[in-house]
């Protein structure tokens, strides 16, 4: 029974029961944008169907269960025979259900399917983002597999299903199937050719047998696993399954799980192979070729991912200053707050923008449009390193604007900025984007004419942005020496890329605050800096969420 004192005034109500998708109106504006006439409305009402799932209480109440009981690993069973499974809580295997049930794993098969998949991954992060790793590594498969036309007709169906199935069991008889990936190795990290996993020939064509470690497999319950490992003439990649198709378990020994800062509700193991069969993807010695286009899937997928987190961190704290009270009104319409709302409300909307926009290229690069091919070599790698890194501070800052209640548990706040930094470390760190951006710039000159005429068609529209443009030129100039500047030329190419978007789709009012803040000089370094004349309350009003 409650104390005579204990009358609950001036919190805000829970953020739940709102359809995610229609409540964003920077992502179902992009969404419109870049999808045809004929697939938009299907694709608006799919969309809107998942939004409603991902704001439900039921939905978020798993996210929480989930990222709660974290996943247990059993190397043995009771009677000593080594097994190496992992255990989730239910919650995990109903989201993971619904995740790939709404197309998580299925951007290939249909128009426009990388915008309705982007869009969708963009708000299943929200829920728990543990569960985006599977889906996007099965996802991400798909192009990898294609370098072998018979494993991708085994396999690819089976990928992009709908179906969800839990049980270790030969491929050939499940529905579906999620696969998950093995690069990195303790001694090389990030510098996969220096793995030392040695794959060695087997009679059957096209068979090998794998010894070796991976220093970090995410998803190790998943079906199936690309992996690299060095075969006589070099670095390979291999389709290591989980289950052999006699129904035997293939040797796959899980030595541990990662006990991580977040993603919590996600497996990442450290994994041995001794004797393990697997079959060569493409040819030998082309090991990393062979998944490049598995990385830049995956890569997008960070820059969504972090643009997830930022819009539900955005979202929550506008909700909340929006019916908090303080200083004898509501906390949104005090004038320095709602300089930081909106200066995190113009990174989140950026973010969106360049994410879908993103999408839309692969969909067009995959149509054979090899202009939008060029601008993704160069783009994802910038987007990666810029948007993932603005993650963090976005969701620290968000958490502040709740005060104490943002430092609690039960605000979920916490869980966003535990889940902040992942992005920007996995698929390649900032270095090693970095480092990307300046390959791409230095070897694929089409690429930079893709980047050059995309942010052109903004030019003359903002003078912040002109001036951005012309100092990038002069940057790119002279590239001699330039891998000790690699990093503040990644970060320019990402904002003027944002810049040039949010002048072209955005309302001027948000387009203003971004060109002046990040672009023209006009800001701080931290968040609540922006000019005052600006037009801030349109832009958090923009943000706030329809519930």
């Amino acid at each position: 029974m409650a104390g005579s004192t204990h009358t609950v005034t001036n919190q805000a109500p829970p953020l739940t029961g709102y359809d995610v998708f229609t409540s964003d109106r920077v992502l179902t504006e992009a969404v419109g944008r870049h999808l045809a006439d004929r697939p938009r409305e299907e694709a608006l009402a799919e969309l809107s169907g998942l939004g409603r799932g991902c704001g439900s209480f039921q939905m978020q109440e798993w996210g929480v269960q989930a990222g709660d009981h974290p996943p247990v690993l059993r190397t043995h069973d009771r009677y000593g025979h080594r097994v190496d499974e992992v255990d989730f809580h239910p919650a995990w295997h109903r989201l993971l259900g619904k995740g790939v049930s709404a197309g998580l794993t299925d951007a290939w098969s249909r128009p426009g399917g990388q915008v309705r998949r982007a869009a969708a991954f963009l708000m299943w992060t929200q829920v728990e983002a543990g569960t985006c790793c599977p889906l996007s590594m099965t996802h991400a498969a798909v192009p990898a597999l294609r370098a072998d036309p018979e494993l991708a007709a085994e396999w690819e169906p089976r990928l992009t299903s709908r179906v969800y199935d839990r049980e270790l069991r030969p491929a050939r008889l499940k529905a579906g199937v999620l696969f998950g990936m093995g690069m990195t190795e303790k001694q090389g990290g990030s510098d996969v050719r220096a793995n030392t996993t040695s794959a060695r020939p087997l009679a059957e064509e096209g068979a090998y047998e794998l010894t070796g470690h991976k220093w970090f497999c995410s998803a190790p319950m998943s079906d199936g696993f690309l992996v690299l490992a060095r075969a006589p003439q070099g670095l390979t990649c291999f389709l290591v399954p989980r289950v052999l198709a006699d129904g035997t378990r293939n040797v796959f020994l899980i030595q541990r799980l990662k006990d991580k800062l977040g993603n919590r509700s996600n497996a990442s193991a450290e994994v041995e192979f001794a004797g393990t069969w697997a079959r060569r993807v493409g040819a030998e010695g082309r090991g990393v070729p062979a998944i490049i286009d598995m990385v830049a899937a995956t890569r997008l997928d960070c820059v969504l991912g972090s643009a997830g987190l930022m819009r539900q961190a955005v979202a929550q704290a506008v909700h909340h200053c929006a019916y908090r009270e303080a200083f004898g009104g509501k906390l949104v319409d005090k004038p320095l707050m709602r300089n930081v709302l909106a200066d995190l409300a113009i990174e989140s909307e950026a973010a969106t923008t360049l994410g879908l926009r993103l999408a839309a290229a692969c969909d067009a690069a995959a149509d054979g449009d090899e202009g939008e091919r060029a601008l993704l070599r160069l783009a994802v790698p910038a987007a990666k390193y810029w948007v993932t890194k603005r993650c963090a501070p976005v969701a620290v800052e968000a958490a502040e604007c709740l005060g104490g209640n943002g430092y609690v548990e039960e605000s979920g706040l916490p869980r966003l900025v535990r889940e902040s930094p992942l992005n920007s470390i996995w698929e390649g760190a900032g270095n090693v984007q970095a480092l990307d951006v300046l390959r791409a710039l230095g070897r694929e000159p089409a690429a930079l004419d893709a980047y050059l005429t995309e942010v052109g068609a903004a030019r003359g529209a903002d003078h912040r942005l002109d001036g951005a443009i012309r100092d990038l030129l002069t940057d790119l100039a002279d590239l001699a020496a330039a891998e000790g500047r690699a990093r503040l030329l990644a970060e320019r190419l990402a904002l003027v890329l944002q810049g040039a978007l949010l002048v072209r789709y955005a309302p001027p009012e948000v387009a203003d605050a971004f060109c002046a803040a990040r672009l023209g000089g006009d800001g701080g370094a931290a968040f609540g800096t922006l000019p005052p004349t600006l037009d801030l309350a349109a832009v958090v009003e923009r943000a706030r969420p329809a519930v």
